[in-house]
């Protein structure tokens, strides 16, 4: 059962800080340590909701971003502004933004690898660093998507949007859907099956709690008119 309530999202802030040369959105709760949470794909700090107010409540001062091309957040158009060293970047840059030395490290899905190399990229800004989801994966000797699974009649997610344009003009014939799909697949996609993009609306309905922090929160809306097209091919 879901605990949101609407004086959990009114008990955490909003702000935007400029860091690494773009203009990033923050929500923010509490005041102590420092943590720092980096959202997935498709996603958006509002997938911390929840985490802001309990860490809020423990004595921490946390924090959740959109990521670089998501939400609220800049989104540069070239695709190469989104590499891991862009993202770790945006995170350091948010430390001195914040005039904070020190910060804990979140990352679930996507946001994960930036977590784990902002650690280990800079222990000096970094203390502790938590990824779910996605372990440390160091870099690979070949290209990743040279070795992810791929048949006939489907693909792994991330090759589907390696071929500029198609992911694209699929998703924007109706981005809401398209972010509602996502979203309610990744909770209704049945053990062992890959994901080969294409989101339609006989995925069915979202679950009660997912639809009911979609339809009042307003997230669907923000990713859908502000995130970027660089997040598909990161």
């Amino acid at each position: 059962m879901s605990h949101y309530t609407h004086s959990t999202v009114s008990e955490i802030k909003h702000r935007t800080v400029e860091t690494n040369g773009i203009h990033m959105h923050i929500a923010e709760s509490g005041a102590g340590p420092l943590v720092v949470l980096c959202h997935g794909f498709p996603e958006s700090w509002y997938s911390w909701r929840h985490q802001l107010h309990a860490l809020a409540e423990a004595g921490f001062h946390a924090i959740a971003p959109d990521m670089r091309g998501y939400g609220q957040t800049d989104r540069p158009e070239e695709l190469d502004r989104y590499t891991l060293l862009h993202h770790v970047g945006d995170v350091v840059g948010l430390l001195d933004a914040l005039g904070t030395e020190t910060a804990v490290i979140v990352g679930h899905d996507w946001g994960a690898p930036v977590a784990w190399y902002a650690a280990l990229l800079r222990p000096d800004r970094f203390r502790g660093v938590i990824g779910l989801s996605v372990p440390f994966i160091s870099r690979a000797p070949v290209p990743p998507t040279s070795i992810m699974p791929q048949t006939e009649d489907a693909q792994f997610f991330q090759l589907y949007f390696q071929s500029p344009g198609i992911a694209e003009a699929e998703f924007e014939r109706d981005v809401r859907l398209s972010i509602r799909s996502f979203l309610i697949l990744g909770f209704r996609r049945r053990p062992g099956r890959r994901c080969k993009g294409r989101p339609r609306s006989r995925y069915g309905a979202a679950p009660r709690w997912l639809s009911l922090a979609l339809d009042e929160s307003g997230i669907v809306a923000s990713l859908a008119h502000r995130s970027g097209r660089g997040v598909l091919r990161k």
